[in-house]
Formats: C-alpha cells, structure tokens, sequence
C-alpha cells in the first residue's frame, strides 16, 4: 500500500525554533541515520553543548551552522507508518521572505512558530499572511519553547488570542493551536505530561491525521503546458510529439483539445510515456501527446480540454510578493515566466500595497520594496492562457525575472483579467 504525502511548511520569526523543531521530529520519529547522529552530536560537543543541538540535522549551509539561524529553504523527507511527508524549513529573517515563498508554494499545511516569550510579531504575521496568499489549506499554530514560560496555560491563551483575529481576517479557516517545546520534545511526537492542561493532538499526530484533499483529475480541467517539440525521423516515418508534464486534469487518447492561445482544435491521437502508451493520462504525469492534425504548436503553448477553457488575455490584476531589492515601479519591465511560456511583461499599476501588520491597503503606491506585497496590473508582450490561482496553482502563478540580471524578482498570483 502506497501512503499518501503531506507537504508541509515551517515559518516564524528568526529563533523560534523551527529547525530544532524539524530536528525533533526526526530524532523523536527514528528517521536520522547513525552517522548522521554521530556529526551532529559532534559539532555540538565543539560548540561547547552537552546536549545534541538537533537543528543541525535540519541546517545544512555552512553559513547557517556558523550563524545559527537558516538562510536558504532545506528540504527533508521522512515517513511515519501512517504517511510520507515532505517538510520545507523557511528562514525566519525578513530579508529572505523571497525564499519563505518559495517553501510554501507547493505546501498543503504550514506550520507558523511563535515564541511563547515574544508572542505575536510582525514576521509572524508576515508569514501566516503569505501562507494565506498562497492558498494553503491548513495552519498551525506552534506556540513554541513553553519550557521557558514554566508551561503556563494563561501565557498560551494569551497568545493565541492575540493571534486568532488576524488569521480570521486575512482569511484562514482552519487552523489548530498547539503548546510545544521543540527543545524538550514537548508535544511534538509524545504528549507532554508538563501541560496536562492541553488536550489536543501532538504536532505529529496532526500531521498524520489531518486530512488533505486533493482535487480529484476528473474535476479539475486539463492543462497542458508544452514544454518541448519532439521530432524524429526513421523508417517508421517521422514521429512528431509534444512533452510536458499535465499540470491538472486528465486527458484521453481521441479526446477533443485546443491548442493555446492560437485557439486551433485537434484530437489526441495518442499518450506516450517513458513505461509506454496509455489510454488516459491524469496530473502531474509527464508524457508526449501525438495530435491527429499537424499543426504549428511550439513550447510554451498549452493544450486544453474543449470545456471550462483558461483565459487567454495579454493583461491581468495579480497579487505580488517582491523579491528584489531593487523596488518595482509602474513602467517596469520584466520577463515573465509562466509555466513552460515566457514573455516580456509590462507593470501597468500598482494597485495597492498591504501593511501586513494592520492589513491595511495603500492605493497606488510609488513602489514597491524587497518583500512587500501588493496588487499590480501587468500586460504582456504575447497572449497568456491563464486561470486564476484560486482555481489553479499552477496555471495561476508565474515569476517576474529581471531582462539583466536573470535573477527572479518577483512571485505572482494571478487573481483576474480586467473586466
């Protein structure tokens, strides 16, 4: 039997602990290797501790070990008897927002870390706003290091009621408070016997539980971004196919499809894979469809289902997180990569700029600066088939790449095109 996968996210403010907080869950779940165990404990002996600094397990950069804090997105996987799970570990400081966005992008929960010492801070907020942007369906909120607050039930009140407005503001509806000690292990993977007072689940036991519901293939149209021609010559003639992988939905061998943004009609005239032809292919599946007609279709096209068609429009509203430091004004003019399609993008607008901290929207700003986010009007130098990202993750966002220095400056959600 093939367990289900659960792609989660940690973010907080700088030292709240998320990387001691993955470290114990991989400690306390026997997912660290031997000599991984004997490294670490290693490098906490040179760095004067008695006890096994478990975020080292999780802090792979030199630079992080060195500083003690993450900078770059680590990666790590482990798998319990009741689930496989993915785990991005975001930096806390704000000026790598940029790879907090990263992290989150493909999350299905995020687990936001708040100290129960600071309380609520405005990278809390910042983080648990972006989790919202991106449309994550499920938060957590790790009131962290309670050791330190001698375990007190009235601190984690507290807390949590200063919390809980801004999340229902900004839009989260499903969400679990949990009292922890990454440190000590404290409701982590085993209940804790310090807060008998605390009557949920541990965090691990949420992460196995938590039901995560994915669009069904059939439910969700079919897209198919083309990310390569393939054309071969032999004796059997000459094979012309198209490769990608099938960001959403399903298709059919026969099936009726068009080619956008040209709008051309066709039928598949067959489903090839690495393992061989297929009658049906469903998202993700990277495949090569052959068409019935030879028609002029080139990378960055995309292939669709004849009903619930995307929209093919050159200008569109998007939200905005801006991740450069170089600030983005109205006239900018950026590459914009959406799916296997690039262009030239214009920043008609900048509609307005959210305060993250009050959630206030000021209408058309000057700019914007490394990590702020806003709504902006783009137009495009070619036609986009688009979705909007509430209904398509994939089909609904795109990067903005600077033309000079090819450096990804900024992530987008595309909301709608003008009406």
């Amino acid at each position: 039997m093939t367990l289900d996968l659960l792609r989660f996210t940690t973010a907080g403010s700088v030292d709240d602990g998320k990387s001691t907080l993955i470290g114990r869950l991989l400690y306390d779940s026997k997912q660290v290797f031997e000599d991984q165990l004997e490294h670490v404990t290693e490098v906490s002996r040179r760095r004067g501790s008695d006890e096994i600094d478990l975020a080292l397990l999780v802090d792979g950069l030199r630079a992080e070990r060195e500083q003690g804090i993450t900078i770059d997105v680590a990666y790590r996987y482990f798998t319990t008897p009741r689930r496989r799970f993915i785990i991005a570990d975001c930096p806390g400081h704000q000026q790598y927002t940029r790879n907090m966005v990263t992290g989150a992008s493909t999350a299905d929960l995020a687990v936001i870390l708040l100290d129960a010492r600071k309380g609520v801070l405005e990278q809390s907020k910042r983080h648990a706003f972006i989790s919202a942007l991106l449309g994550i369906p499920h938060i957590v909120v790790a009131v962290n290091k309670m050791d330190l607050v001698d375990h007190s039930q009235e601190r984690f009140a507290e807390i949590i009621d200063d919390f809980a407005p801004f999340l229902e503001k900004i839009g989260v509806t499903d969400w679990l408070n949990i009292p922890i000690s990454a440190l000590r292990g404290d409701n982590v993977v085993d209940t804790s016997k310090l807060m008998p007072w605390y009557g949920g689940p541990t965090l691990l036991r949420h992460l196995e539980e938590v039901e995560v519901s994915y669009d069904h293939p059939y439910d969700v149209p079919a897209r198919f971004p083309v990310q390569w021609v393939v054309r071969t010559g032999g004796s059997d003639g000459e094979y012309r196919g198209y490769a990608g992988q099938l960001a959403s939905g399903a298709l059919r061998a026969g099936e009726e499809v068009v080619v956008l943004p040209s709008g051309q009609r066709t039928r598949i005239a067959a489903i090839d894979t690495y393992e061989g032809e297929l009658d049906e292919a469903v998202a993700p599946l990277s495949l090569t469809l052959r068409l019935e007609d030879d028609l002029d279709v080139a990378r960055g096209e995309l292939i669709a289902g004849i009903s619930e068609q995307p929209l093919v429009t050159r200008e569109f509203d998007a939200d905005i997180c801006w991740l450069d430091s170089e600030p983005l004004r109205p006239g900018g003019r950026y590459t914009i990569k959406h799916t296997s399609h690039t262009a030239t993008a214009i920043v008609d607008v900048l509609i307005d700029r959210v305060d993250v901290e009050t959630l206030e929207r000021e209408a058309n700003p000057p700019e914007l600066a490394l990590n702020d986010i806003a709504r902006i009007s783009l137009r495009t130098s070619a036609p986009m088939a688009i979705d909007p990202y509430a209904r398509n993750r994939r089909t609904g966002s795109f990067v903005l790449i600077d033309e000079v220095t090819d450096a990804t400056v900024g992530a987008g959600m595309i909301v709608a095109a003008p009406i």
